[in-house]
């Protein structure tokens, strides 16, 4: 049975801006027109907007104002493949409302923060003051892919204009049950790897005359799993590692194997970087097998942004001043969830918080969420930007 649409007059910008994000397919890592929407958009209010294609990824960065305190908005305009169009009470890039929630795939993740953004900007640029603010929206349609071309290349082309941003605000699916509750100020870092295991092939009759790779690939991946990484903290989760695959190649049931593939993931906390993490890491499988065979891909850094001293120089604080303010409460500060695109923004000089709408449905079929979640992130991202504003 699919989802009737209610009568609506007159949404809430964010709403509507939603809506219009919602129904373009933006499948990683096409963007299909997103941000030709949102320059039309922002160019309208002032900014100066540039796109780039890097490899088949759209970024857009645009800027407004010329001041010494950098904030800037960050996000992603791609979504993750719908999946069985069957399984879906209405077409994923229709966006519906229905009972107060707002279907369709990025509802959750993450193009109602972008346009939650976006009305937060048409709500306060006039007030903010061009000599003192530089105000940036940075926006891939990379960031559920390889993350490669996107938020990474932006950071890299910031630097290379010599920008050093203060402030970042990453608007990812961030609360557990109702927006504002939860805040994410850090990410464990990721790091996966290869490790090649050889043997000697043999009947297993004779096991003498043959050196079995998956005993010894045990071996090794008992000494992993059992390596006491840190626990971590109250504010950071510990450091761990889990094997998700095995490969013998082709298999004969009286055939001793000759060389196992044994795949892995770290998840890891900021007291490693992916350098330090992967020293240890060869370091325990080579004591194991001095012939194993090791590399890594798809690394992602740890980051925590931790509270300054002085409040109006201190995102965190912002954030929890206009969540209090729009909520009533203050959040759960946390660092847990896999990845994002913080990561590429954080530094010892720039803050990074990740505010946005519950992530309870992303990447499910049926995404969803509560409209009255959109409408509060709306007024928070405009109570952050005016506090920018009075810095």
């Amino acid at each position: 049975m699919s989802i009737q649409p209610l009568p609506s007059i007159a949404p809430a910008r964010s709403i509507y801006f939603a809506e219009v994000l919602m129904a373009r397919a933006s499948i990683t890592p096409q963007d299909a027109g997103c941000q030709s929407y949102l320059i039309y958009k922002l160019e309208k209010l002032g900014f100066f907007c540039e796109k780039y294609t890097i490899n088949g990824v759209s970024n857009l960065v645009a800027r407004w104002g010329q001041g010494p305190n950098h904030f800037a908005f960050s996000g992603h305009t791609d979504v993750v493949p719908p999946g069985p169009l069957d399984k879906w009470k209405s077409p994923p890039f229709s966006p519906v409302i229905s009972k107060n929630k707002l279907y369709g795939r990025g509802a959750a993740d993450m193009k109602t923060g972008i346009a939650a953004m976006l009305a937060a900007t048409e709500r306060t640029i006039a007030s903010l003051d061009k000599e003192k603010v530089s105000f940036w929206w940075l926006i891939t349609s990379d960031e559920e892919g390889e993350a490669e071309w996107g938020s990474k290349w932006i950071a890299e082309y910031l630097a290379s204009k010599n920008v050093q941003l203060d402030m970042c605000l990453v608007g990812e699916p961030s609360a557990s049950a109702s927006t504002g509750d939860t805040i994410k100020i850090g990410r464990r870092g990721s790091l996966s790897g290869t490790i090649h295991i050889a043997g000697k092939q043999g009947h297993v009759a004779y096991p003498k005359t043959a050196v079995n790779a998956i005993h010894k690939a045990s071996n090794v991946i008992n000494a992993l799993t059992q390596y006491p990484f840190d626990k971590g903290s109250d504010d950071f989760p510990g450091t761990t590692l889990q094997i998700t695959h095995m490969d013998t190649g082709s298999f004969t049931d009286n055939i001793v194997p000759s060389a196992v593939r044994i795949e892995f993931n770290v998840r890891y906390s900021w007291q490693f970087n992916q350098n330090s993490l992967s020293v240890l890491l060869r370091s325990i499988i080579n004591s194991i097998d001095t012939e194993a065979k090791v590399s890594f891909s798809r690394p992602c850094e740890a980051y925590l942004s931790k509270p300054k001293s002085n409040a109006e120089h201190c995102l965190i604080a912002c954030v929890e001043k206009a969540i209090k303010g729009a909520t009533g409460r203050y959040p759960v500060i946390s660092t847990s969830g896999g990845t994002s695109d913080g990561r590429f923004f954080a530094s010892e000089h720039t803050q990074v918080v990740e505010v946005g709408v519950p992530n309870t449905t992303i990447h499910q079929i049926n995404e969803h969420i509560h409209v009255s979640d959109l409408l509060t992130l709306e007024d928070i991202y405009t109570d952050i930007l005016k506090y920018v504003g009075e810095r």
